[in-house]
């Protein structure tokens, strides 16, 4: 949507300037920081829509900051690492980071990416998807409140945990690849990593306890079981 704000975090002058370019081409109002302390006091003093947050940071880590913003903020977080490696991205995830962009990257996929977090958000926002509550035998799934019962007490789940949670409810029984989850939850494939479905499944599994059962079809994916 035109004229949303983005945060790009990162202490890397050019890294700044190029993804503040690209986005503002595509019609996004950027502003900056270069280090975790400025940006924990940006996301205070602006209503943003998202937030481009490198984890390698002076002052206070991106590590820090994601977990800062996830105790009392949905707001959607795309991480960078500079590294290709698994941890960082499992770890940022973890925090609830929503999708990560290992460095260098192609600012057509930043914006790419961007967008479609962006999208995700705002279909679930305003109900796009059907409105009406889902009952998993003790399981009440309200897209409207975007609130979960069980037993008749309320679990917090993030947003992306609870659209996740949602898409395997709405198909019950049936065999979901990590792929048709990235494509349905998240909006877009990661290119072949789909980790974060996993690491997302586990936290839902923990959150969730005993009363929901997603079980893991070796090779295949992941289903919801109602019977």
């Amino acid at each position: 949507m035109p004229n949303e704000t983005i945060l790009v975090v990162d202490d890397e002058a050019n890294i700044r300037d190029l993804a503040r370019l690209y986005l503002e081409k595509d019609g996004y109002r950027v502003i900056l920081a270069q280090d975790g302390a400025q940006a924990l006091k940006l996301v205070q003093d602006n209503e943003l829509a998202l937030m481009v947050l490198d984890l390698m940071l002076p002052e206070v880590d991106g590590w820090e900051v994601c977990r800062r913003v996830r105790t009392d903020s949905n707001l959607p977080i795309l991480m960078l690492t500079a590294r290709d490696d698994d941890i960082d991205k499992i770890v940022g995830l973890e925090m609830g980071a929503d999708d990560y962009l290992t460095k260098p990257f192609n600012p057509r996929e930043l914006v790419a990416r961007v967008r479609a977090i962006l999208r995700r958000t705002t279909d679930s926002a305003s109900g796009n998807a059907s409105d009406d509550v889902r009952q998993i035998g003790t399981v009440t799934i309200d897209p409207k409140s975007r609130e979960v019962m069980a037993d008749g007490k309320r679990i917090p789940l993030r947003t992306k945990e609870f659209d996740l949670l949602l898409t395997l409810a709405d198909h019950p029984n049936i065999v979901l690849s990590r792929e048709q989850l990235l494509d349905l939850v998240w909006g877009y494939d990661f290119y072949g990593q789909t980790r974060t479905v996993d690491v997302h499944i586990a936290h839902l599994r923990e959150k969730m306890g005993d009363s929901v059962t997603i079980e893991t079809v070796w090779g295949m994916g992941y289903k919801l079981v109602t019977a």
